[in-house]
């Protein structure tokens, strides 16, 4: 199982309908199967996610967050991993917004 523990991401992409971007910043924990995370810079005031993780390290997530509109917004999301040459993760994410439009989106994050 991957250990997401102390881990730190950034966004390297995200579909139009995506609200984080390369600022945005995201700081992962994990105890036993449950993953969460608090997340917040380009364009996010605060944000938060909460995961359950299987045996491949695939992360079914519900986030929600407070944009620079401070507008609430809420997604479900399916992250799955990569191991990179160098040891790092990327995720390959792909997500929706469960307000507003519940429009569908894809993003990869990278420590």
């Amino acid at each position: 199982m991957i250990d997401y523990d102390g881990k730190i991401f950034h966004a390297v992409y995200n579909s139009a309908s995506g609200e984080v971007n390369g600022d945005t910043i995201f700081y992962y924990s994990q105890i036993g199967i449950i993953v969460s995370a608090h997340y917040s810079g380009g364009g996010i005031k605060a944000g938060h996610l909460i995961a359950v993780a299987n045996e491949q390290g695939i992360l079914d997530m519900r986030y929600q967050h407070i944009n620079e509109k401070n507008e609430i917004k809420t997604g479900n999301c399916i992250s799955t991993p990569e191991v990179l040459p160098n040891g790092k993760l990327r995720l390959h994410e792909k997500w929706q917004w469960t307000c507003d439009d519940f429009s569908k989106g894809e993003s990869v994050i990278e420590e």
